[in-house]
């Protein structure tokens, strides 16, 4: 039996990072039956891997942006006579949709079920849907890296799962859950060891809760027997508390060199239509100041165009980064299936857009300010968005990186930034052709 495990093209081009799905499954799939033989394809490093793509069953791990695409080599594949089983965030959100695309569907966490899929599938035994359990992630193996090829340079690991925030925009809550479950830390150090590069990538939701810093001192003090260096996201509340700095102490000297933050929204008004309050504390500029001078760099990412918001945003997170000398990831907001914001934005959704557009980088919904209007929103998008991820910016940012990170740090903020300008720069090729090809039929009309 041959199985392919499959991540659908991203929607702005290749980035560096393996999506850790695809060697986590092959280490799932490798500790049910041994003896199954296991291809792994991330799409946007090898498009053409379908033409030849030869299997008994294809695993597609779908995410909103990348459901279309999913699809479509869904059903490229099951023409041919493979069978396509289905999960990820998407599918288990919309699981009726992606079974008319597949042949069964993973809702849900994959290690209760997946070798109840792989069970059934040699028997010819399919179920139309599985529903996999949050377990304790006390036994979970070790991804095979090193089966995935693609150039990718950096590999993720995952040390929880579960959020206790309440963000309306937020799927892992509904998917994970709200109790935050923790992985052994001797397991963590142990895979973080395995990986075959120098640098990686912590995918935690949260790398540090508030309640838990402790257990995050713990963590990092461990993570230095691997003498790696990392990146990850983190919220911004507990870098405050009262232990705090020997939190964020222990994180550099583990390795640490970026972390990710969730600045969200602009305006403090969308802040709170969010309920994003919680997870961000009472300052955070000081907190962003405060994991500055404890040597790590900042990157923020924020959503533009809520309904809350005005055009007056667009302009203000440029001045948000130049105050706190900070890289800035924004997107346009995206009501995703399975959140409180996709229901609160149910009424004012396009309801004509497909999921292909579910990218961030496009208007979804109508706005009860008639200046904000889905091409001004946009616009004004691509505007700041180009203008933050311009290339003077980037390289001024990469020497405004801590000292005491270099050279690694000053590598990884080209590597984070360079991708996105890239993407971004595509995104916006693709919306002026589309914008024109729009005003073309109108004039012919």
């Amino acid at each position: 039996m041959k199985l392919a495990i499959i991540f659908p093209p991203l929607p702005f081009g290749w980035t560096p990072v393996a999506p850790p799905i695809l060697e986590y499954l092959a280490a799932l799939t490798r500790r049910v039956d041994p003896s199954i033989e296991i291809e792994l394809i991330s799409a946007s490093a090898t498009p053409d891997a379908f033409d030849k793509l030869e299997c008994d069953l294809a695993s597609i791990s779908i995410l909103t942006p990348t459901a279309v695409p999913g699809y479509h080599i869904a059903d490229g594949l099951r023409a041919r006579g493979i069978k396509v089983v289905f999960g990820g965030m998407h599918a288990s959100a919309m699981p009726e949709e992606a079974k008319s695309h597949g042949d069964a569907v993973v809702i849900g966490e994959a290690e209760s079920a997946w070798p109840e899929v792989l069970r059934d599938f040699r028997a010819g035994q399919l179920k139309p849907f599985y529903r996999g359990e949050q377990l304790p992630l006390n036994d979970l193996p070790t991804p095979l890296y090193g089966k995935l090829g693609g150039g990718h340079q950096f590999r993720v690991i995952n040390t929880s799962r579960g959020c206790p925030y309440n963000c309306t925009f937020c799927s892992v809550k509904p998917f994970f859950g709200a109790s935050i479950r923790f992985r052994p830390i001797e397991d963590v150090v142990r895979d973080v060891c395995a990986i075959p590069e120098k640098m990686y990538i912590n995918g935690d939701e949260n790398i540090w809760w508030e309640g838990f810093e402790q257990r995050a001192i713990d963590l990092f003090t461990a993570l230095k027997v691997a003498k790696k260096k990392w990146m990850g996201f983190g919220s911004l509340r507990p870098v405050l508390s009262p232990a705090g700095s020997r939190m964020l102490n222990a994180a550099r000297e583990s390795g640490m060199l970026t972390v990710w933050v969730g600045w969200d929204a602009i305006s403090d008004e969308s802040l709170t239509a969010y309920k994003a309050n919680g997870k961000v504390g009472v300052d955070r500029e000081r907190a962003v100041r405060t994991l500055r001078d404890h040597g790590i760099d900042v990157s923020l990412f924020y959503m533009l165009g809520s309904r809350e918001d005005s055009l007056d945003d667009f302009k203000r997170s440029v001045e948000v980064a130049d105050r706190l000398g900070v890289s800035m990831h924004p997107s346009l907001v995206v009501p995703y299936p399975g959140t409180e914001l996709r229901q609160q934005y149910e009424p004012y959704l396009y309801k004509e857009l497909g999921w292909e557009y579910y990218t961030g980088a496009y208007a979804l919904f109508d706005h009860p300010d008639a200046a904000m209007t889905p091409e001004a929103r946009e616009e004004a998008f691509y505007e700041s968005s180009l203008e933050l991820l311009s290339l003077p910016r980037v390289l001024r940012h990469m020497f405004k990186v801590p000292l005491s990170g270099f050279p690694y740090a000053h590598i990884l903020s080209l590597m984070n930034q360079l991708p996105v300008r890239k993407g971004m720069k595509i995104a916006y090729e693709q919306w002026k052709a589309s914008k024109k090809a729009v005003g073309e039929k109108q004039i012919i009309v």
